[in-house]
């Protein structure tokens, strides 16, 4: 018999729902949020930690701070059952800021952020010469409208 799979309920889910509004949120502040006591959040929190629902707590930035910042999204063809692998080493390039599987043509999309041209054409040789990438192309953002 397997371990069961923790299924968060709907406090969970109100709890990380106000969290990712406002990831600095006190206890106390989630706990009158959500109408709980401020233990009960600290247990779920600390649940949602365990069992892995819970990632970690970070900082969100608007998408317009940096407008040096050279943001892209890579479209990538995996060859064959290399999907597993070629995911593994996407995840150790730190400019891919998210990953996501799809449909259609493409197996992967890439979100990418650089700080210059030069760190993103690297990026990409990165990603070009992964063992298992068939084919990518990539698109810049120009302007958020």
């Amino acid at each position: 018999m397997g371990i069961a799979k923790f299924i968060p309920d709907d406090l969970d889910r109100r709890i990380i729902s106000h969290l990712r509004v406002d990831g600095r949120a006190s206890l106390s502040k989630i706990a009158d949020a959500v109408g709980v006591a401020r233990g009960t959040v600290q247990n779920r929190l600390d649940r949602l930690l365990d069992t892995g629902t819970l990632l970690g707590f970070t900082v969100r930035v608007r998408e317009d701070y940096d407008d040096r910042a050279v943001r892209a999204v890579a479209l990538i063809e995996v060859n064959g059952r290399s999907t597993t692998q070629v995911i593994q080493k996407l995840r150790g390039i730190t400019e891919i800021r998210a990953l996501h599987t799809t449909n259609g043509n493409w197996d992967l999309i890439a979100d990418i952020m650089t700080q210059s041209l030069s760190d993103f054409d690297r990026v990409l040789r990165e990603i070009r010469m992964i063992d298992g990438v068939a084919n990518s192309e990539t698109s810049l953002f120009l302007s958020t409208v």
